[in-house]
């Protein structure tokens, strides 16, 4: 049924979407082969408005770029965009610009003729970690995936990041009707507000009720009464995140999704109604733990035209998530486009590991031993050392595509302790928990940096005795800083 419902579907978006000249390239494009997302919803007569993707292209014919990085060593800009139109991320470039240093994603480009595109937030009611209280942009090399078997790179939000365009072009307000879709992950998630993606207001201050529509994506239980212990897809509709039109969620049948990539879905006719929907990013279809009226207060809708992803309309920058794609709709779109856009994602071919997954002795060059988890002890909180390489497993290490370095058969993960941030750091083994005090960067220098710190892998001392113990260390490139995987 979806399948065929589908090619319905992609044919008519042929037709419709080109000739309306929804696509926004910055070259020419040949027509593609395979129509995308945003074509879909065209062609189900609930057009993109804003369309946000690291990872590919969301229309059959874009083939422009899809997100700007900024490296730090020398600040200079490049924009990542496409293998081909309609395609994958091209991130070769990336990896060459970043070697050796931090890169930070500056800009997600809008894939759509009104070019909504996302730069770092301002800031708002609640201050962000950044200059004058702005939010900060992402770590480029902190979420490295696959989709459709090419390396790519997606948002990782942690605490203060934050994305936004306000007087975004031809995006619902007021009571018009909405559509949002993203694609996350389970994998890191938090409780706090708010990892969000949708409408938001333009002052970035809470100005009442249903001047919000966007995605909640967490463990959020704002009103009590939640079953299981989530991640669930939720609606922030200002002042509380919503399972349903009470809030809270009773379903015993919703008790959390849990999927490496999750499609979380909302939409909102303004008036009488909201839905929310999830699946599994990767295949099958899609459930909906609800759809019916909005909460008490909440009609008619007043949304600005402000677009959001990582923080809550106040600029809420407690929340933490992982973005790889999404789109905001002008009206409602049906269940049967919704279905085939699920249809299109699950093709796409989301995959963990971007990066290189490797494992072996993590060898410290200039005291040619191995890092080492001090007396095999599987302890939340045991020291790393360097110690004579003997193969055991407490020196078997499997470098993730997450970034994780793990032990163990991945049940632990080299941590900086307590999340320091300061040179002389230790450096333990913790339970494996998503944070970014336990990714870590390979450079091309042979130094392993903290994404969380940019400090340096270090031997402390630059001794070479069994037992010295690692640490954070202020990068100089000496040989107590350099490591190999194999």
């Amino acid at each position: 049924m979806i399948r065929s419902l589908r090619r319905k579907l992609l044919t008519a978006a042929a037709a419709l979407v080109l000739t309306a000249g929804a696509v926004a390239a910055s070259t020419p494009a040949a027509q593609a082969a395979t129509q995308q997302a945003c074509d879909i919803y065209a062609a189900g007569g609930t057009p993109c408005a804003t369309a946000h993707s690291t990872t590919r292209a969301l229309f059959g014919a874009y083939n422009g770029p899809l997100y700007q990085i900024q490296r730090a060593s020398d600040q200079k800009y490049l924009d990542i965009g496409l293998l081909e139109a309609g395609g994958y991320a091209d991130s070769a470039p990336q990896v060459s610009f970043c070697a050796g240093t931090r890169c930070t994603i500056t800009k997600i480009y809008d894939q759509t003729a009104n070019h909504n595109d996302l730069p770092i937030s301002w800031g708002g009611f609640w201050k962000g970690p950044g200059p004058n209280g702005s939010d900060i942009g992402a770590d480029a090399m902190a979420l490295p995936v696959t989709v459709g078997g090419h390396p790519a790179y997606g948002v990782k939000v942690n605490q203060g990041v934050g994305y936004r365009v306000d007087n975004a072009k031809n995006v619902p307000v007021g009571a018009q009707p909405e559509g949002i879709y993203m694609i996350t992950s389970s994998n890191y998630v938090n409780q706090w507000c708010c990892f969000d993606y949708g409408s938001g207001e333009i002052s970035h201050n809470d100005t009442g009720n249903a001047t919000m529509n966007a995605i909640y994506w967490g463990t959020a239980c704002w009103f009590n009464g939640c079953t299981g212990t989530g991640p669930w897809v939720e609606a922030d509709l200002e002042n509380g995140m919503y399972h349903t039109g009470t809030g809270s969620n009773k379903d015993p049948n919703n008790p959390g999704v849990h999927h490496p990539f999750v499609s979380a879905w909302e939409k909102n006719n303004g008036t009488s109604n909201f839905t929310l929907k999830y699946g599994d990013a990767t295949t099958g279809g899609l459930t909906t733990p609800y759809s019916g009226g909005l909460p008490r207060g909440y009609s008619p809708m007043k949304l600005e035209p402000s677009i959001l992803l990582g923080t809550g309309g106040d600029n809420s920058v407690s929340g933490v998530g992982e973005f790889f794609e999404g789109a905001v709709t002008n009206g409602f779109p049906t269940d049967a486009t919704e279905n085939a856009v699920q249809a299109s994602v699950t093709a796409a071919g989301y995959s963990t590991g971007g990066g290189p997954t490797t494992t072996g002795a993590m060898h410290a060059v200039g005291a040619n031993k191995c890092m080492d988890v001090s007396d095999v002890s599987t302890n939340p909180g045991t020291q790393v050392q360097i110690w004579d390489c003997n193969g055991q497993n407490n020196q078997t290490w499997t470098r993730s595509g997450a970034g994780e370095l793990t032990v163990y058969d991945g049940t632990r993960c080299l941590d900086a302790n307590a999340r320091g941030t300061s040179p002389g750091t230790k450096i333990i083994i913790w339970n494996c928990n998503g944070q970014n005090n336990q990714q870590w960067t390979f450079n091309a220098n042979g130094t392993v940096t903290g994404v969380q710190s940019g400090l340096c892998l270090d031997v402390t001392g630059s001794a070479t005795g069994n037992g010295t113990p690692l640490q954070l260390a202020t990068c100089t490139g000496a040989n107590n800083q350099k490591w190999s995987l194999n």
